[in-house]
């Protein structure tokens, strides 16, 4: 170990990281602050659907950081088809993934049951849900091969807590805290750490989604309060990544000071 790298950045270092949705939001910050904390000696593979943000980031990142290696990918989670696809022909150098994020995540509307349209319900599971299980039976088959590895899942909130108005985005939550503890036990004899992470209030272009691009009805979901931001949540990441192997943050929620519940967000909307 070099006396002159923290613990964290010799754990980090050469790994292959794969974060999806790292186009924006918890995504970018996760990237970033992979790349701060191994002092640029990291290999990331960023996808998401809007490649030119991609590229805007890998063109930051190696400008901070001369030695970083970044591959940027389109990748739709909802064409689970071409998921396998997208890790078969990764370059060889970015091949073996150390490191899976499952960002990527989607959310429409605060209608109630009955009024929710198909669409949406659609996009919500197939992204969050079915588009996660299907990048991550890709990615285990080769740390399962090499019997290393960590998968860094984003839940939320939402999927312990269910709000009115968000029924469907909270039921693909709980859906991956099962598949997350399902594949955790399923590793147990295993050197691979499957983890979970569950943000509470942050403030991101999530909410803007969410209301469908109002961006007033965004705000006043964060009036009168301090929400975390993207930058809180990729720290976390990040931390439980260069832990010693031997140590998994198997699941963790994290709120900012004034929140109890999910309600004590949604109840505004």
């Amino acid at each position: 170990m070099s006396s002159f790298n923290s613990a964290a950045a010799d754990r980090l270092s050469g790994k292959t990281v794969l974060i999806t949705g790292a186009s924006a939001g918890i995504g970018e910050a996760t990237a970033k602050e992979f790349a701060v904390t191994s002092n640029g000696n990291i290999k990331l593979v960023l996808t998401a659907r809007r490649v030119d943000r991609l590229n805007k980031l890998r063109d930051e990142l190696k400008d901070k950081f001369p030695n970083i290696q970044v591959h940027t990918g389109a990748l739709d989670m909802t064409k689970t088809g071409d998921i396998p696809v997208f890790v078969e022909n990764l370059p060889k150098e970015f091949s073996e993934v150390d490191v899976l994020v499952n960002n990527a995540g989607m959310v429409f509307g605060v209608e109630k049951v009955g009024e929710v349209q198909a669409a949406d319900i659609d996009v919500m599971f197939a992204t969050n849900v079915i588009g996660l299980i299907a990048l991550t039976q890709a990615v285990i088959k080769g740390m399962r091969a090499r019997n290393r590895g960590d998968i860094i899942n984003l839940g939320s909130i939402a999927g312990l807590d269910p709000y009115p108005g968000g029924s469907i985005y909270c039921a693909t939550k709980a859906a991956i805290r099962s598949f997350t503890e399902s594949l955790r036990k399923e590793s147990i004899d295993t050197r691979i750490r499957v983890m979970e992470v569950d943000p509470g209030q942050v403030e991101t272009e999530f909410s803007i989604v969410r209301f469908r691009g109002d961006t007033e009805k965004a705000k006043k979901v964060y009036e009168g309060a301090e929400p975390l931001v993207a930058r809180d949540i990729a720290e976390y990441i990040v931390f439980i990544a260069s832990r010693r192997e031997n140590t998994v943050f198997a699941n963790a929620l994290i709120f900012p000071n004034h929140q109890a519940s999910a309600r004590d967000v949604y109840k505004k909307n």
